[in-house]
């Protein structure tokens, strides 16, 4: 059975560029340290997916609306569903002075930003730097191998789900209580001073509120410890023993 509009599924992907067979993302870590951009800082697993609603690029979202839980497939998203076409007025010439002290720098390929704008270093010389501000793959067809692997039906599912999408922790770290319409989400301890706490916040009882029918009610729980007076005592202890 294929899904509707605003079902939440986990699918697992790779993508590649069609004509080089580069692979530049995954959700599955073996693949990342597989081709050599594995990024320790990435929580790899599953991509939570509402279908039909623009949480992926066109071609592969149109596509997963014939999908169904279990299809293992390849989907070919061509440039115009993908990362658009390329457009020569993104190309720009500008003075090598203008990076001031970077311009000794930059090499051929590196990203940077210039005027508020990310681009790719296409050329250097003659004083002058030319600086690609199309998408990296703009103009190229992109496979995606997936796996659909669950589609989250109950609230207990969805809920869960959500929090793993939106909080950069370990999943046993993610802790919450559902009853009576009211859901109480436990902040894990080593985010409590991350700046972008207050977005993560909203992103998820944006995401609650519109999956998980009949919530009426979310809090976010943030609990403190006093610290152990007796334990740093025996640390200390500890440090001064190793300095005689």
């Amino acid at each position: 059975m294929t899904f509707n509009k605003g079902s939440l599924i986990l699918v697992d992907y790779t993508s590649k560029v069609k004509d080089t067979s580069e692979v530049f993302e995954t959700t599955i870590e073996e693949e990342a340290k597989k081709h050599s951009f594995h990024d320790p800082n990435i929580k790899y697993q599953p991509k939570l997916i509402s279908v039909g609603e623009s949480w992926v690029i066109k071609g592969l979202d149109e596509a997963l609306e014939n999908t169904s839980v279990g299809d293992k497939t390849t989907v070919e998203v061509s440039s115009d569903k993908g990362f658009g076409e390329r457009d020569s007025g993104k190309v720009r010439m500008i003075p090598l002075r203008k990076l001031g002290e970077d311009a000794e720098k930059v090499s051929i390929g590196d990203t940077i930003e210039v005027d508020n704008k990310k681009g790719i270093v296409r050329f250097i010389g003659s004083g002058r730097i030319k600086i690609d501000y199309n998408h990296r793959f703009a103009g190229k067809t992109i496979l995606y191998d997936i796996n659909v692997l669950k589609e989250l039906k109950s609230d207990e599912d969805k809920i869960t789900g959500i929090l793993k999408k939106n909080l950069p922790v370990e999943d046993e770290k993610i802790l919450f209580n559902n009853k009576d319409k009211i859901l109480d989400i436990i902040i894990p301890q080593e985010i409590f001073r991350a700046e972008n706490l207050p977005i993560i916040k909203h992103f998820i009882q944006m995401d609650l509120f519109k999956f998980v029918l009949g919530l009426e009610k979310i809090t976010f729980s943030e609990t403190y410890e006093k610290p152990d007076t007796k334990k740093e005592t025996k640390q200390e202890s500890k440090i001064k023993d190793s300095k005689k």
